[in-house]
């Protein structure tokens, strides 16, 4: 596994934006939205900014795109959720129909593409069948469309993990003062009686924009089951990528064959518009 992808250290700032009543942490690296598409990074469940690591940069770097990326209410830098630490049990449709539209708006990007990892990809599938014009494509890691009982084993298994073992202390470098709140916040909601009906094929008929669906064929989290619904449910053109040997974060496990993927689809998904670049003012 490499543990840096490149060599080349985009301009990072640091901000905060306003969403559904809540204050989120947010980066952006390298161009802005109005000088260039823009991918837009929406993190796993017990994910984070920089859990992300340098991913992002360096597919930033490959296809010439700026790049955002946020930490989600209850999350890393972003304000926390209360006690009990439970969700709706449909946060991720509310993530994708409010959150994410606030957030580019303040953040002012004109064209993206979502990068989503786990709950972030089912996040994404959802937001573009929203229709949201700015959304050029979407490339989904590990997403959920349905619930299986493998996805549950292992979250019972993360929970005793973070009670009895080290993985709160390592979730606490990133979280910080937020990490109960990001622990039960996801433990919790994917635990209810009433999640086990979480399923998003019909939203998935929707989405008309270019899909990229990749999954590890040892991903505890999921089976390739999840990929076929993907294949067979989205409305648009859509490729699927399943990778022997890797688990449930391809991105860190199988980093460069999933930074060539994710490059070549950027890329033909942004061609149309490569010979007319963005300019302020002139919204496609």
């Amino acid at each position: 596994m490499t543990d840096h992808l490149t060599d080349t250290e985009l301009t990072a700032e640091d901000m905060m934006v306003s969403a559904a009543g809540h204050r989120l942490r947010a980066r952006w690296l390298g161009p802005r939205g109005d000088q260039a598409p823009t991918l837009v990074f929406l993190h796993e469940g017990l994910g984070s900014i920089g859990q992300w690591r340098d991913f992002p940069s360096a597919l930033a770097t490959a296809t010439g795109c700026g790049a955002l990326i946020y930490d989600r209410y209850g999350y890393g830098g972003s304000d926390a959720l209360p006690p009990p630490y439970e969700r709706a049990v449909d946060f991720m449709h509310t993530e994708a129909r409010e959150v994410l539209p606030a957030v580019l708006d303040e953040a002012g990007v004109r064209q993206a593409i979502l990068v989503g990892h786990s709950d972030g990809g089912s996040i994404a599938l959802l937001a573009a069948a929203t229709l949201d014009t700015r959304i050029r494509g979407v490339i989904s890691e590990a997403a959920h469309v349905f619930v299986e009982p493998e996805s549950l084993a292992s979250i019972e298994e993360a929970v005793i993990a973070y009670r009895a073992g080290d993985l709160r202390e390592k979730l606490a470098r990133y979280h910080g003062e937020t990490v109960d709140s990001a622990f039960y916040g996801w433990a919790n909601t994917w635990l209810r009686p009433e999640f086990e009906a979480f399923h998003i094929e019909g939203y998935l008929r929707a989405i008309t924009c270019p899909v990229l669906a990749i999954q590890g064929e040892d991903d505890a989290y999921g089976t390739p089951a999840q990929l076929d619904m993907i294949r067979a449910a989205v409305g648009g053109p859509v490729d699927v990528m399943l990778i022997e040997n890797c688990g449930h974060a391809p991105h860190v496990e199988a980093q460069e064959r999933v930074l060539a993927a994710m490059t070549n689809f950027v890329r033909a998904v942004l061609m149309p518009i490569d010979d007319a670049p963005l300019a302020p003012g002139n919204d496609p």
